[in-house]
């Protein structure tokens, strides 16, 4: 057994390339080796942004063998009645490359026939592999690739060498101008010679001795480990942030950390723009003191070790005086502007070629937020912060600021609203409408952010659908599931209880004089989106599939209900009897959805045209139920409205053990079916039972 190293050298790839395309060579090579029946151990990938590698341990040297069987003659056709091999066994045994004598009788359900265990041994697992490596590589999904020179194949970015072994042997094949060998690289600028490898063993300590530190982990542990060392001598702490650590551990080989400063007078602007200049410009890490408050000092990690660090951080000052330079003059600028004049701005911003500017999505998510808060019952004084901090959300979309730093929107608009002396919870809203940002993000904190930001992905999702900017498979340009996904996650965390039918209906009545589609039709479309999500959501928190389509079969218009109602659901179907009451709610159920009888026009249920005694109880049971079922519903108890309906299988089971439903007698058949239909209609407060699987 032998370790299989492949190694990937390139110029530098993109450091949000990395983590996917080792991911992808781990799962393609695996995946490849174990269809080519090639025995190997665990797999270990390693990236810089001038490798892609992969080490697979114990790797066997050939394929296993694979035994098929091949059928031929009957047993009475390959041997005469002496018992000898026939004609048509010798040339059964040539053609499955046997010997006549290793030939099987097999008993089949057509009779005895003979048959052949054919083994093929395989090649070597190196053989294998000159196909193998060069499609695994070749086969990486970047987000770009790119052609060089004269070639015609892809990459990330060119490739300079391939390092292919298994063991001490080579694995030779090409990938355009290069051939694969035993060399691998070190440290571009500190050991930028060759490093011959004598097996894959000497991958890691051979680049650790070339300044290049492979493994990902190992690579950021050290990175922070000599940044905190470097904090030692500022008295403060490095601003958590691991997603900036993820990318700058992929923008090296090698940490060397240095200290830089930048003059007090910057620590005037909002802590926000900062951190923005250093992270997103320059990708250092802010740095603060013990009472949480910025430093005038950053950390930056080059890729290289210089002789004189100080030289190094000066030159990183002057690249950041120069962005703070810009910030102040920018936020400077846009204090001088009323937060009032830049919403007037948003006439000259467009939303969408046939949605218009953002200034008319304002007015709509004004127009929408007032609606809702109407529909959730807000006092007044929460009512007019939500309509102020509607009309001023998008205001900072215009400001300098923005401009220069697009991921401050929001929150350059909560900090302009402040210093305009606007209330809290209007300038928390104006920031807080956009969440949250990503899957699984932050939600608002304010009731105005959560009735705002509903509002926003109400108008989003409306105004897209009505001029056909539908998501599919592979096209959601405008998030417009994440939307959908996020407006449901407010009204959960916030259990707002709206009819979002009318929420919709009303939102997309909005669009109807700019463009000609059917609000109506529009608004279905758009609740039928809506349902997927929260069904998508559903599944996600353990509700199976047919609860979630029993209960969004009869309503999700009330959010937190339906949530409550799937999830109860799902408690009743743990219930050791569960089975039994399905299958008697079901029969209730289909009965009504399957059967027209002229007599079912009765609609009122006349106890007096009761024959058996299972009628009268289930009718009595079931007014009882009735009352304490809606009684439930109205206090939220959805738990104990299952566990209520759950008790009429009983009497429901006797009835249909007693009682013909298409009795001859017309007015007693109509009664029953008036009955039932009572039932079903009772049931259909919660779920539709029919679509529960058996």
């Amino acid at each position: 057994m032998n370790q299989l190293l492949l190694e990937i050298g390139t110029e530098e790839i993109p450091a949000g390339y990395i983590n996917p395309a080792l991911a992808a060579l781990s799962s393609t090579l695996i995946k490849r080796l174990e269809d080519a029946r090639i025995g190997h151990g665990a797999a270990k990938t390693y990236g810089t942004p001038r490798r892609l590698a992969i080490i697979v341990d114990a790797v066997a040297p050939r394929q296993l063998p694979l035994v098929t069987e091949a059928m031929g003659p009957p047993e009475k056709v390959g041997y005469d009645a002496t018992g000898n091999p026939t004609v048509a066994a010798v040339k059964f045994a040539e053609k499955a490359g046997v010997s006549v004598n290793h030939l099987k009788v097999k008993d089949t359900g057509k009779g005895r026939y003979l048959a052949a265990e054919i083994i093929e041994k395989g090649d070597t697992t190196a053989m294998i592999l000159k196909t193998i490596l060069p499609e695994v590589m070749l086969s990486l999904p970047f987000p770009k690739s790119m052609r060089w020179a004269d070639l015609r194949l892809l990459f990330a970015r060119p490739i300079h060498c391939v390092c292919a072994m298994l063991g001490e042997r080579v694995i030779s094949f090409s990938v355009g101008n290069i051939h694969s060998g035993r060399y691998t690289f070190g440290h571009r600028f500190l050991q930028p010679g060759r490093i011959k490898l004598s097996d894959p063993s000497e991958y890691i300590p051979r680049l650790a001795s070339a300044m290049v530190i492979p493994d990902i982990d190992t690579r950021k542990t050290t990175m922070e480990a000599a940044m905190k060392k470097a904090m030692e001598s500022t008295g403060g702490k490095i601003l958590p942030d691991p997603a900036l650590v993820d990318e700058v551990a992929n923008l090296i080989e090698y940490p060397a950390v240095v200290i830089g400063r930048f003059d007090k007078k910057f620590l005037e602007l909002p802590k926000e723009i900062l951190i923005t200049a250093m992270r997103e410009h320059q990708r250092y890490f802010a740095v603060t003191g013990k009472d949480g408050r910025l430093l005038p000092c950053f950390v930056a990690v080059n890729n290289t070790l210089a002789r004189d660090m100080d030289l190094v951080a000066r030159g990183h000052e002057r690249v950041l005086r120069a962005r703070l330079e810009d910030a102040r003059f920018f936020y400077q600028a846009d204090r001088k502007i009323p937060v009032d004049d830049m919403a007037e701005k948003l006439k000259s911003v467009l939303f969408q070629a046939e949605l218009g500017s953002m200034h008319d999505k304002t007015l709509r998510i004004e127009t929408i937020a007032l609606k809702l808060s109407n529909m959730i019952q807000l006092a007044p004084d929460v009512r007019q912060r939500v309509a102020r901090a509607s009309r001023l959300c998008k205001a900072d979309l215009v400001s300098h600021v923005v401009g220069e730093f697009p991921k401050l929107q929001g929150i350059m608009g909560r900090i302009y609203a402040s210093c305009s002396n606007e209330p809290d919870g209007v300038a928390m809203a104006v920031e807080e409408h956009y969440r949250p940002t990503a899957s699984g993000g932050v939600l608002p904190s304010t009731i105005e952010g959560a009735v705002l930001g509903i509002a926003d992905k109400i108008d989003t999702i409306c105004g897209c659908f009505s001029v056909g900017l539908v998501p599919t498979g592979t096209s959601d340009p405008y998030a417009l599931r994440r939307q959908g996904i996020g407006l449901i996650q407010i009204a959960l965390e916030r259990s707002f209880s709206f009819s979002l039918t009318d929420l919709v209906d009303f939102s997309a009545a909005l669009f109807t004089p700019v463009n000609e589609n059917d609000p109506s039709l529009v608004a279905k479309q758009v609740m039928a989106f809506l349902k997927g999500r929260l069904a998508h959501l559903l599944e996600e928190n353990g509700v199976s599939k047919d609860g979630v389509a029993a209960v969004l079969a009869v309503a999700a218009d009330d959010i937190p209900e339906t949530w409550k109602k799937a999830h109860a659901l799902q408690k009743l179907k743990t219930e050791p009897d569960f089975d039994a009451i399905a299958i008697a709610f079901k029969r209730v159920v289909n009965i009504i959805k399957k059967s027209k009888p002229d007599a079912a026009v009765v609609s009122k249920v006349n106890p007096g045209l009761f024959v058996h005694a299972s009628e009268s109880e289930l009718h009595a049971r079931f007014v009882v139920s009735r009352e304490k079922v809606q009684k439930y519903l109205k206090t939220g108890d959805i738990e104990k409205a299952f566990a209520e309906i759950a008790s009429l299988r009983v009497p429901v089971d006797r009835f249909f053990e007693d009682v013909l439903v298409m009795d001859p007698d017309p007015a007693v058949r109509g009664n029953r079916f008036a009955l039932l239909a009572s039932i079903s209609a009772l049931f259909e407060l919660l779920a539709d039972f029919s679509k529960l699987a058996a």
